[in-house]
């Protein structure tokens, strides 16, 4: 018996792997994360699979569905939204999992920031623009933050913003980011991103409050970063003639 964690996607039926498919097509029980976790996902499921969505449930009720399955020699689907490498929830049960001898595989998804990046059309690293991609949030009532990692001095580097989780808390993101971008910076929110209900606002840090003000108040992410709305980048020395690489040897 293996409980296999699966990125069930954005929230597009079609974004899920084809492993991550025919892991939940193989097991008989399916633990799956009911808010965020799209139900024609479930049709992947094996006639008459247990079925069961942990939204409502704490750590310790999931835990147990998974070793009543794990004594009945049931194979488990858990799935999560978007990737399990960021805000899964994944960890403290990998935890729990190690501790009672439950062996485990781990299948990718596709995260929330690519589907938002592809719904806006944007490579979120340009030549002479912005190398790295900081994947943040801010402080909930769930999580807090470490005391270094402050919008504040992300801003201070320059690299693209990926902001989850804070729709609500857009005002104070804003102020943090005005010091290090300036008000002129673009920025854009992506609510429910590959989902039939997707929808796009774009600004900037000055503009984009009122922008979004009529927006919902969950399931967005922010992009923030001179890569959504300077088109003057440079083209990368990846394909440029002249550019001597193993697999284009101009030596040669």
């Amino acid at each position: 018996m293996t409980v296999h964690f699966i990125g069930a996607g954005p929230g597009a039926p079609d974004l899920l792997t084809l492993r991550g498919r025919d892991r939940i097509a193989g097991s008989p029980v399916c633990l799956y994360a009911g808010s965020l976790v799209p139900s024609a996902l479930l049709d992947h499921c094996p006639p008459g699979a247990r079925i069961v969505n942990t939204a409502p449930m704490t750590l310790d009720t999931i835990i147990d569905e998974i070793a009543a399955a794990h004594a009945a020699g049931h194979d488990v689907a858990r799935l999560h939204s978007g990737d399990l490498s960021i805000w899964s929830a994944m960890g403290e049960q990998l935890r729990r999992l190690r501790a009672l001898g439950i062996p485990f595989t781990i299948t990718p998804g596709v995260p929330a920031f690519a589907a938002a990046a592809a719904a806006l059309e944007a490579e979120l690293t340009l030549p002479g623009l912005a190398q790295s991609l900081v994947l943040t949030r801010t402080p909930g009532r769930a999580t807090t933050m470490p005391p270094t990692e402050t919008l504040t001095n992300f801003a201070a580097t320059g690299a693209t913003l990926a902001i989850h989780l804070s729709i609500q808390n857009l005002a104070s993101i804003v102020a943090d980011l005005k010091a290090g971008f300036g008000g002129e910076c673009p920025v854009a929110v992506v609510w429910w991103a590959s989902w039939p209900e997707e929808r796009i606002v774009r600004g900037t840090l000055d503009t984009i409050e009122d922008m979004a003000a009529e927006g919902p108040e969950r399931t967005a992410l922010i992009l923030v970063g001179p890569v959504l709305g300077d088109p003057s980048f440079k083209e990368s020395r990846l394909y440029a003639d002249g550019y001597d690489r193993r697999f284009r040897p101009v030596s040669a």
